[in-house]
Parts: structure tokens; sequence; C-alpha cells
């Protein structure tokens, strides 16, 4: 006998719609009422319906939680429209900082500096205003360095369900990114 999930369906859609932020499994049973296994069978159910190429929509797994999210091909055409100033174009120079921070995390300025050769100050400032980036401590060493890592805005700008979802490095970029030890 085939389970229809009509209603709960649509009211994960509905919530999801209506929430700003991913929710986690959690937050949608507390928030639809309806208990863990069928709001997993709706949202398994709401992931088939909207994979349909005439949506515009997808449901996509971000920072640990569920969101609405244009499809990215359409989103693409549409980011200079709609997208948000966190959204705009990160210069050569921030993605090459944010890429440290994330692959390297926790990291200081220091060691943001020894691996891209040049100051960090700007880029890390820059980082910080757009929230793509935080302060996550400080490092047990001379000085106390405050140390970096990514954010939940890091993970919905580039649409990721959590750290480890970033691309793979291969040896000779690992060998960049690990941290030399005094």
């Amino acid at each position: 006998m085939e389970v229809r999930l009509e209603r709960e369906t649509a009211l994960l859609e509905t919530i999801l719609f209506l929430e700003p932020e991913p929710q986690d499994l959690t937050s949608l049973v507390r928030i639809s009422g309806l208990g863990r296994d069928v709001v997993e069978s709706a949202l398994k159910s709401l992931e088939e319906a909207l994979a349909a190429p005439d949506h515009g929509l997808e449901l996509v797994r971000i920072g640990g939680g569920w969101t609405l999210a244009p499809k990215r091909e359409l989103w693409e055409g549409l980011r200079e429209h709609y997208g948000r100033k966190k959204e705009s174009k990160l210069s050569r120079a921030a993605l090459e900082t944010l890429s440290i921070i994330a692959y390297s995390q926790p990291v200081t300025r220091a060691e943001i500096e020894a691996l891209r050769g040049v100051g960090a100050d700007t880029m890390i400032h820059f980082l910080l205003e757009k929230e793509l980036i935080k302060e996550v401590g400080k490092k047990d060493a001379p000085g106390r360095p405050i140390q970096y890592g990514t954010t939940k805005d890091f993970l919905k700008y580039f649409r990721l369900d959590s750290i480890a979802d970033l691309p793979r490095l291969d040896e000779l970029d690992r060998e960049r990114f690990e941290k030399e030890e005094p």
C-alpha cells in the first residue's frame, strides 16, 4: 500500500518557504507537528517533486538544514538582479584567502599570510564584514593570535551542507595547505 503524503509534503514546502534560514530535521518536526519518519518521507517526496524540469526551486541541504533555493542553472542568470550584498562576486584575493581558511581552519592571520605570501589584514576584514568567516578562538601560542574559521553564511554562499562537502584537494594542493608546526 502506497502512503500518500500530499498534505504533509505541502506543509513542509510552506514551512521551508516561510523560514529564512535552513531548518534541521528536529526543527521541521517541531514546527510541523509531524513525526520524524513522516517528515523524512515528506522531504523525499518534496525533493522528487521539485526535481521536475517545470519547477524553478530545489530542496537543498545547507549547513545541516533543509531550505528551498533556486535551481543552480536558473540562479546564475538571476543572481545579479536578486542576489544580496553578501552574494556579490568575490575577488580572486578574497577567494584565495577564504579557501585557505576553509581548508586550514582554525587558522591564524600569520598562517594565512605564510600561505598567500602577502598581507591578509584587508581580506580578513572584508570576509569578516561579509560574515563568511568568524573568529573561532585563540591559538595556544605566544601572543595568543586569533584563529579564523568559516560560518554558516559561508556554507550558504557555496551551497554546502558541511565543510566536508568542499571539493577534495589533490596531493600537491594538500601539501600547500598543511600547516607547518613550530
